[in-house]
């Protein structure tokens, strides 16, 4: 690495690496915690689901909104010694990180399930599907504003793309990296 460059990581790829593997994890454990009737019944535990995955799918969507909106309005242009992460990298670093979060997700939807069948597979689909949504919305500002927005690498331990240790964003043109505006694959 060049004298005074940092490692970046582009922040929607680092919001949307949680996304799939909550969602999908939650939908199979809610899929398959239909199968017991529960104590309270499929019925009120489907209903009781569907209103967890649209509060919890909203609660993550609108959390933070205002950090990422300050830090976004602060990004300085990166350097040209700053190193730019490969989107699978970053995602792969961000899971890794997290997997004692991620491993329990499926066993704890089936588990719950004997008490509300498929409330929390649906919890958990739904915070996924939050994740997901904020890396649209990133997307969408990246899009209109014409830049991409990272963060550096060594700052995601400490509480994600927003968290107390994020000072500041750093930006670069919309052709930079292997991500598209949001985190997508380019196509």
């Amino acid at each position: 690495m060049a004298r005074g460059g940092q490692s970046l990581a582009r922040v929607a790829v680092a919001v949307r690496a949680g996304a799939a593997p909550l969602f999908w994890s939650g939908l199979v454990g809610a899929a398959v915690g239909t199968v017991p009737p529960g104590l309270t019944g499929r019925r009120i535990g489907l209903l009781a689901g569907a209103a967890l995955f649209l509060v919890a799918a909203a609660a993550v969507f609108l959390a933070r909104r205002g950090r990422y909106a300050e830090l976004a309005a602060g990004a300085v242009r990166a350097a040209r010694q700053d190193i730019l992460q490969d989107r699978a990298v970053t995602a792969r670093a961000w899971r890794r990180a997290r997997r004692w979060w991620l491993l329990p997700a499926f066993p704890v939807a089936v588990g719950t399930s004997f008490a509300v069948p498929a409330a929390a597979g649906l919890l958990i689909a739904g915070l996924g599907a939050g994740l997901w949504l904020k890396a649209v919305w990133i997307g969408r500002r990246e899009s209109a504003e014409d830049r991409l927005l990272w963060v550096c690498a060594d700052r995601l331990a400490g509480g994600g793309p927003a968290g107390r240790h994020v000072t500041a964003y750093k930006s670069t043109g919309i052709a930079a990296g292997d991500a598209a505006p949001g985190g997508a694959r380019r196509r």
